[in-house]
C-alpha cells in the first residue's frame, strides 16, 4: 500500500511500508507512527481521501465558510517551505487537515493550483476534503439506482477510515484541535473541521452523499425531520415581506406554517390548485415570488404537478421551484432532472423505510443549499448520527421495498376502483387520475400509497378501518409495515366537518400506505374488511 509522508527534518519520505511494520491508524486523525527498535518515531503517515481533486469558486466557499468547505490542504505548506508558513504550523495544519471527520486511503502527493483570478478563482486541492459536498459518487460501474442505494457515499469513498463494510456511527458533540495552531489554521481557512456537532458529522455526511447520488444533486443537507427541512428552507430563501406560491393539497402542518407563522414576517402566500398553471403564471407576474413550493404527488389526494412546465414558468421570473418528493421517493421521480431547483424529503418515510427514525433533507445546487445550511447551523434541528446510521441502513433496501410497494399499491388501486363499496380511488397510476398523463411522463413508479373513499359515512368507514387486521392505524407512511388512517380523524379532527370539506377531506376518506407484506395477504385483508361493512 502506498502511503504519503510529510517532508520534515526527520527525513520522512513516501514509501510502501509492510503491514507488519506500520503503526495503528487512528480513525479520527488518520495519522500513524511506526517505530524503530529503540522506540524513536521513524515516520508519520497521512492518509488522504480518494477522488480528491476538488474545484470550488471563492463565492461558493464564502457561502459555506462556517463549515470550512473547500479549504486548501495544509500539506501544501509542509511540502513547500518557501510558502511562508512556519514548519511547526505546517505540521499542525497537516494534522488538522487529516483530523477532521477523517480521511480514507489514497496514494498521491498533494498539490494546490489557483486558477482564473479573483472572483472566479478555482482551487484544485488534492487531499483537501470539503464537508457536505457531493463527491463523484456515480461511476460507470454503478448503472442503477438500486446499486447506488447500497454503495453511494460508502464503497465509493467515505471520509471515515475503517475496514468495516458498514459506516460507523461517530457519536460526538464536538471535534478537538491538537494545538492552538491547528485552531488558527481552521479559523483562517487553511484546514477543515466540523468543529461542533451542529455543523456536521462524518456519519451524516455519508447519508447526504448517498442521497445526492440518487437525486443527482450537487449538495444535500439532512435535518432532524421533514418539517424541519421545509421550515428552515422557507425561512432561508423567502425574505421578510416576500411572497410564495403553494398548492391546495399538501401536508397540513406545512400549510399551518405558511398560513400562521410566515405572515408574522410579512410573507404572503398564494394558494392554487396543483393543475392551475394559469394561476401560477398570474401569481409570478403579479408578485415578486421567491419560491413555488408544492408536493408531487400531494398529500393525501396524490395530485401530480407538471414539474417541467412549472419550472419553466417560474424561472422566467427568477422564482425558485421546490418539490416535496416524499411520496414519490428519489427512485420513482427525480424532480431536479425535470427542472426543479430543490427537492425536499421526509426521510422518515420511504428513505428510512422502517417506521423507526425521524429525518428530513433538502437537495439541490451547492449555492442554494449552502444558504439553507448556514441558517440551519443557527437554528439547530441537527440529525443525530445514530438516526443517520439508521437512514443509511434503510436506504440499502429501499429499491427492493419501493418496488414491492409500487406493485402492491398499483394492483390494489385497480381492485378498489372496481369494488362496489368504494366510491372513489386516488392513485396516479390509474387512468382515472386527473394527472395520470403527467405521472406517466415524470414517474417510473407511482408509489405505495392509495387514498380512497368508502361508499358510506364516517361510522361505516371506521368499521372498515377497524376490521383490517394487517395495517396499523397510525400516521406516517412508507415503512415496511402497512399503515391506514382516516385523514378526517387523524389529521383534521380539530376542525368541523364543514372546515374539513374546504380542504376536500371527507369523513369517508381513507389513506392506505402499503408495506412490504405479501400482496395476497394484504388483498385478502382489505376484501374481508370491505365485506364486513
Amino acid at each position: 500500500m502506498a502511503v504519503l509522508s510529510f517532508q520534515s527534518p526527520t527525513n520522512f519520505s513516501a514509501t510502501s511500508i509492510p503491514r507488519s511494520s506500520r503503526g495503528r491508524f487512528n480513525s479520527t486523525a488518520g495519522i500513524s507512527s511506526s517505530f524503530t527498535g529503540d522506540g524513536r518515531i521513524s515516520s508519520m503517515i497521512l492518509r488522504f481521501p480518494p477522488n480528491f481533486v476538488r474545484q470550488l469558486s471563492i463565492k461558493a466557499r464564502r457561502n459555506c465558510s462556517n463549515i470550512g468547505v473547500a479549504q486548501i490542504v495544509a500539506a501544501k505548506w509542509s511540502n513547500n517551505p518557501s510558502s511562508g508558513l512556519p514548519s511547526a504550523a505546517a505540521a499542525a495544519a497537516a494534522s488538522s487537515a487529516s483530523a477532521t471527520a477523517a480521511s480514507a486511503p489514497a496514494a498521491a502527493a498533494p498539490s494546490v493550483v489557483a486558477l482564473n483570478g479573483a472572483d472566479e478563482e478555482v482551487v484544485v486541492a488534492e487531499g483537501a476534503r470539503e464537508i457536505g459536498l457531493k463527491k463523484d459518487s456515480k461511476p460507470s460501474f454503478l448503472s442503477s439506482d438500486g446499486s447506488l442505494t447500497v454503495h453511494a457515499g460508502e464503497r465509493l469513498g467515505r471520509g471515515i477510515v475503517t475496514d468495516a463494510i458498514t459506516t460507523p456511527v461517530v457519536n460526538t458533540s464536538a471535534y478537538f484541535f491538537n494545538k492552538t495552531a491547528d485552531l488558527i489554521d481552521f479559523k483562517e481557512k487553511r484546514s477543515v473541521s466540523f468543529e461542533y456537532g451542529r455543523y456536521g458529522n462524518p456519519t451524516t455526511i455519508v447519508l447526504e452523499e448517498k442521497i445526492s447520488a440518487l437525486e443527482g444533486s450537487e449538495s444535500t443537507l439532512v435535518m432532524a425531520s421533514g418539517m424541519c427541512a421545509s421550515t428552515v428552507m422557507l425561512l432561508a430563501l423567502v425574505p421578510a415581506g416576500g411572497h410564495i406560491v403553494t398548492t391546495t393539497d399538501c401536508y397540513r402542518k406545512t400549510r399551518i406554517f405558511m398560513e400562521n407563522f410566515l405572515p408574522k414576517m410579512g410573507i404572503t402566500v398564494t394558494v392554487i390548485d396543483p393543475a392551475d398553471v394559469a394561476g401560477l403564471e398570474a401569481a409570478v407576474n403579479k408578485y415578486q415570488v421567491s419560491l413555488f413550493f408544492t408536493e408531487s404527488p400531494t398529500n393525501p389526494f396524490l395530485r401530480c404537478v407538471d414539474i417541467e412546465l412549472v419550472s419553466e414558468i417560474c424561472h422566467k421570473r427568477g422564482t425558485l421551484v421546490c418539490i416535496d418528493g416524499t411520496f414519490a421517493t428519489p427512485l420513482n421521480q427525480k424532480a431536479l432532472a425535470f427542472g426543479a431547483d430543490l427537492v425536499v424529503h421526509s426521510l422518515t418515510k420511504y428513505i428510512g423505510g422502517h417506521n423507526d427514525v425521524l429525518g428530513g433533507c433538502i437537495c439541490g445546487p451547492l449555492k442554494v443549499v449552502s444558504e439553507i445550511r448556514n441558517l440551519h447551523h443557527v437554528l439547530g434541528g441537527t440529525l443525530n448520527p445514530n438516526a443517520a446510521y439508521l437512514m443509511i441502513r434503510g436506504m440499502k433496501t429501499m429499491h427492493l421495498r419501493v418496488k414491492q410497494q409500487n406493485s402492491t399499491a398499483s394492483r390494489m388501486a385497480e381492485i378498489l376502483e372496481a369494488h362496489p363499496k368504494v366510491s372513489h380511488v386516488y392513485y396516479p397510476g390509474l387512468a382515472s387520475h386527473p394527472e395520470h398523463h403527467i405521472a406517466k411522463r415524470q414517474m417510473t413508479g407511482f408509489g405505495g400509497v392509495v387514498s380512497f373513499e368508502i361508499d358510506g359515512d364516517i361510522e361505516r368507514t371506521i368499521k372498515f378501518v377497524d376490521s383490517l387486521k394487517i395495517p396499523y392505524i397510525a400516521p406516517s407512511f412508507g415503512g415496511c409495515e402497512s399503515i391506514v388512517d382516516q385523514p378526517a380523524i387523524m389529521s383534521y379532527w380539530d376542525l368541523t366537518q364543514e372546515e374539513r370539506l374546504k380542504y376536500g377531506i371527507k369523513d369517508n376518506l381513507v389513506r392506505f400506505s402499503f408495506g412490504v407484506e405479501d400482496f395476497e395477504d394484504v388483498k385478502a385483508d382489505i376484501l374481508q374488511a370491505l365485506e364486513a361493512i
